[in-house]
């Protein structure tokens, strides 16, 4: 079995995590016995400096082609100062437009060797942090009507939009009520209901699609507040779901109370099987071809590639374990050495994962 894949190493760190990223998977697909046949295209900054575009043509649809798609990164100093619709970042919503993904999964987790590194104190971490970050993807206020008006006046203003539907809130908090039936049957709504219009539909919707799931319990809490907690008390949070801005925001502060943001992969998905798979870190340019990045987001990343869009489970879990005896060892990147341990390098972390995997 054979499994069609496309690629995006993208800009900075991208290429180094993903080839780390790459390695994984061929170790894991020879153990267990299948493989990939990966299709590298080209998107964001390297696709602009290619062909004038951040997300060209024939990369949306090689990547509507494939059972899933891994990306790096994408961005940078070099291409800042773009038209809105000619960014890096701008081919990057594109593709979760067009791929119809419209489901961020975030998952915000604490391991065990790496407690030191986070800034919180352990008696509140307690036993363990293990948060879910729903994110709505397509709609809101990134994908809103936006413009300026009275141009080079004194009057000047610019805006951006802050709409949804009751179709795009009820589809991304019914995978939110689900995933919870499969974990502690917890979720928490974040939205600003006291103040918009579109968190006051969001949170009549949710309540709506609650009533759907009697065995879950519903919380519900403003993002000033939802903020404030995440560092207050984390261990109140299992499923967080909730829009496409407050999303964005709330799950990289989730990531640094786990220690480092290079330690958290990201999945992107829609009604079917096809998912876009990222860490949820940036190009990182100023250390990019430095073998200073942390590839352990982008690995993680796959796991999460094989558990929803491949159906290898089992393959999974067998990464996720790789990464936590890896670090059990003390073995760290630049980012997670202030846990203690052995620093290592983008390129060694990868092969010790592989070791690992080889081993188990």
């Amino acid at each position: 079995m054979k499994y069609k894949i496309t690629v995006l190493k993208g800009d900075g760190i991208g290429p180094e995590v993903v080839d780390q990223a790459i390695a994984v998977l061929n170790a894991v697909g020879e153990k267990n016995g299948f493989g990939f046949d990966y299709h590298e295209e080209l998107m964001g900054g390297c696709a602009i400096d290619a062909c004038g575009e951040p997300l060209p043509q024939a990369t949306l649809q090689m990547a509507k082609s494939s059972d899933a798609v891994l990306l790096g990164a994408v961005g940078g100093p070099k291409w800042e100062g773009l038209p809105g619709g000619k960014t890096p970042e701008s081919g990057l919503l594109g593709i979760r437009a067009g791929l119809e993904l419209y489901a961020n999964l975030r998952p915000a987790v604490i391991y065990q060797a790496l407690r030191d590194a986070s800034p919180l104190k352990s008696e509140i971490i307690g036993d363990n942090i293990d948060i879910l970050v729903f994110r709505e993807l397509t709609g809101g206020i990134y994908f809103g009507e936006r413009g300026r008006t009275g141009a080079g006046t004194a009057g000047e203003a610019a805006y951006d939009t802050e709409r949804y539907s009751v179709g795009e809130v009820e589809r991304i908090a019914r995978l939110a009520f689900e995933a919870a039936g499969r974990r502690s049957g917890l979720v928490t709504s974040v939205d600003k209901a006291n103040v918009l219009e579109s968190s006051k539909l969001w949170r009549e919707v949710v309540i709506k699609v609650s009533k759907e799931y009697p065995d879950i319990r519903l919380n519900h809490m403003y993002v000033d507040n939802a903020a404030m907690q995440l560092i207050r008390n984390p261990r109140q949070f299992d499923i967080i779901v909730t829009s496409n801005l407050f999303g964005d925001i709330l799950s990289d502060e989730a990531s640094m109370i786990t220690g480092s943001i290079g330690m958290l992969p990201s999945a992107s998905l829609g009604s079917g099987t096809l998912g876009l798979y990222e860490p949820i870190h940036g190009s990182a340019p100023d250390i990019a071809g430095q073998d200073k990045a942390n590839p352990i987001a982008t690995i993680l990343s796959t796991a999460m590639m094989l558990r929803y869009s491949l159906g290898q489970a089992a393959s999974a879990e067998l990464i996720e374990n790789a990464v936590k005896r890896v670090l059990e060892k003390g073995f760290r990147t630049g980012d997670i050495v202030s846990a203690g341990g052995q620093a290592v390098g983008t390129r060694e972390m990868g092969r010790l994962i592989v070791e690992e995997v080889k081993n188990s």
